[in-house]
Formats: structure tokens, sequence, C-alpha cells
């Protein structure tokens, strides 16, 4: 069992579950991708996931997130890292995003556990070795029972970080122990997929976040990793407690954090557009509400 760890950073710190930005009329806007996607990277941002949850995957095609990788790769150059979001339900259909991703640009990819039909652990296993065997990228696992049905059990994620392209997880588990089992066993990279476990997990030896809020606020993400790097570990849960009402208010306040993020960035007039249905756009009083702890976590 290792003793002390020293996360390695396959992707980097700073990762921002990036929006997919569309134009009023619904169509992939791959201009404002491109100028969001700059605008995040000046401000913090060291690597962008896209075609996540936030990025409205369900929505979107496989030509238009083919497109994204490319537009978004086009803009930053090698200034920070993008990992794909390739995962469904459908092991072959994963493995084939995940191969598009590579050829757009990607230089890793993000494969959630199959929703809907609740595999087994065996048969979870099978999934990520199937699409990590076929996968030409180094493989981010995404851990989030809340919305798949199923996790991926400690236990296994031991097993699956013996193969050499699976190096990282998003740890939306909110098993805070078990997370902390693997950590302990294995050197996978973990970020924190769950905004108010940036630092928490930060401390036990993640490599980072794959971080929602960052789409508003990213330097202020960034600043509590630099504070905690820094060894001012009472100003990074400072700046920790300041974002709160804003992580609260956009992840926490029942609506879906791709509105509140669109939500947000509409206002500060950033590339964001309207969300695809089934998703409804936040009304008047809800982003009242998100811009009013917008200007609180960016106070001073």
């Amino acid at each position: 069992m290792t003793t002390t760890r020293k996360p390695s950073r396959p992707f980097g710190r700073t990762l921002c579950a990036m929006i997919t930005p569309f134009t009023e009329s619904g169509a992939l806007d791959l201009a404002g991708a491109r100028r969001l996607a700059e605008h995040l990277v000046t401000r913090g941002c060291d690597g962008l996931v896209l075609n996540g949850t936030t990025g409205e995957s369900p929505t979107t095609t496989d030509t238009e997130k083919a497109e994204l990788i490319a537009a978004v790769r086009d803009a930053i150059g090698d200034r920070a890292s993008l990992v794909a979001g390739v995962g469904t339900s459908d092991t072959g259909h994963t493995v084939e995003l995940a191969l598009a991703a590579a050829k757009a640009g990607a230089d890793g990819v993000l494969v959630v556990t199959p929703y809907y039909s609740r595999p087994p652990q065996e048969a979870v296993e099978a999934h990520f070795l199937q699409v990590a065997d076929a996968s030409e990228l180094p493989v981010m696992l995404y851990d989030i029972p809340g919305r798949t049905g199923t996790r991926i059990e400690p236990e296994t994620m031991i097993r699956l970080a013996a193969h050499p392209r699976i190096v990282a997880v998003k740890d939306c588990s909110y098993d805070f122990l078990g997370t902390q089992k693997v950590l302990a066993r294995t050197d996978l990279a973990y970020y924190a997929g769950c905004d108010e476990h940036i630092l928490a997990l930060y401390a036990v030896g993640a490599a980072g976040c794959v971080s929602t809020v960052a789409n508003a606020v990213p330097d202020r993400v960034a600043a509590v990793l630099d504070a905690f790097d820094a060894g001012d570990t009472a100003r990074a849960a400072g700046l920790q407690l300041r974002a709160t009402p804003l992580i609260e208010a956009m992840m926490g306040a029942g609506l879906p954090g791709t509105v509140t993020a669109k939500a947000v960035l509409s206002r500060l007039h950033l590339p964001a557009g309207p969300v695809r249905a089934p998703l409804l756009p936040a009304g008047q009083e809800a982003a009242d509400r998100l811009m009013a702890a917008y200007e609180e976590c960016v106070r001073t």
C-alpha cells in the first residue's frame, strides 16, 4: 500500500467540463466554442472536457461531437489538454466515439459507466477494458452512480488500474472512503467531479478537478488549487468556502449544471446559447439568483 502520494496529472490540473455553445436556432456554434475555450484557458484552465454531460452529449450527434473537438483543438493548440466524453450505454458505440475523438484531436477520452441497463461489476469491468483495448488514447473513467445507476466499485477500479491506458478517474461517487481506498492502492489520477469536493479530494492526493462551475469562474477554481500548492491551506479553504454559494446555486438548487452554466455565461455575454430539449432554460428568478451568487464569489 502506498504511504505517500504525488499524483500524476495526465490531463492537467484544473479542467473545465465545458458547455457546448449553440446558436439561437439551436445549431452547434463552433465560433462560440472557440471563443469560450480561449476564455477558459487564458483564465486558468489547463484542460477542457468536451462532450460530457455538461456539454449536452445526450443531444449532440456524433458528427457534432467530432466537429467540436476539432474546432477547440484549433483554437487552443497545445496550451491545454482536451478530454472527450465518449461514454454511452452501448460498448460498440463508445469504441466508435473513442476512435473518432482521437482522429479529431483529443488527448484523452472520458468513459462513463454504461447507464440504464445497470450492468453488474463483471460487465462494467469488461466494458471499460474493451474501450481501453480499442482506444488510441488514455482513458479517464467516470464514476457517477447518481446518474448511471451503477457504481464502479473500488475493487473494480483497482483491477482496472492495471490497464496501461486507464490512467484517471472523474469522481462523482460521493464515497470519500472508497475513493481514498483506490487512491491508496493505485496510481490512478483522481479528478474531483463534484465542485464541493475539489479541495477535500485534492488534499488527499487527487490530481485536480473536472469542474462545471469553472465555466463561470475558471480563475477562482484554479486559485483554490494554486493556494494549496503554495502551502497556504488556510487561503485555499477560504477560497473554496467563498465559492460555496455559487457551487450550491449552480449544482445543488435543482437545475442541471448545463442549464445554470449557460444562464451565467449568457449574462456575462460569453458564448452559450440555448439548451436542447428535454432541458429547459433557467427562468428569470433562477438566473437572478445565479448572478447574485456569482457576484458574491468574484467579489474581492
